[in-house]
């Protein structure tokens, strides 16, 4: 797999560097495909988050291996759109 542009997980979070599941989520996103990201709205409800992500378990909770706490819907949302808006900026760097 071509690693992107972007690097995410290892960005600076000076607000909130999060702990080691917080660590986990931002690679997954990383990981996640931009043509997918793209369609993410943030109007969706949670079952549409869950839907379009795919990997969220029956309970509620993103399925993430190495964790040390569940990640639910209105976490990975926060980070999912904090995640698209370092991939805009990531690319608008690149492009320079």
């Amino acid at each position: 797999m071509k690693q992107p542009v972007w690097n995410y997980e290892q960005h600076q979070h000076a607000i909130d560097p999060g702990d080691e599941t917080t660590v986990n989520l931002r690679a997954y996103l990383d990981r996640m495909p931009d043509e997918k990201v793209q369609q993410y709205r943030p109007d969706w409800t949670d079952e549409q988050v869950v839907n379009w992500c795919g990997d969220f378990r029956d309970d509620g909770v993103l399925f993430l291996i190495c964790t040390e706490r569940d990640v639910e819907v209105p976490e990975f949302r926060k980070e999912l759109e904090q995640s698209i808006a370092y991939r805009k900026q990531a690319e608008t760097v690149t492009e320079r």
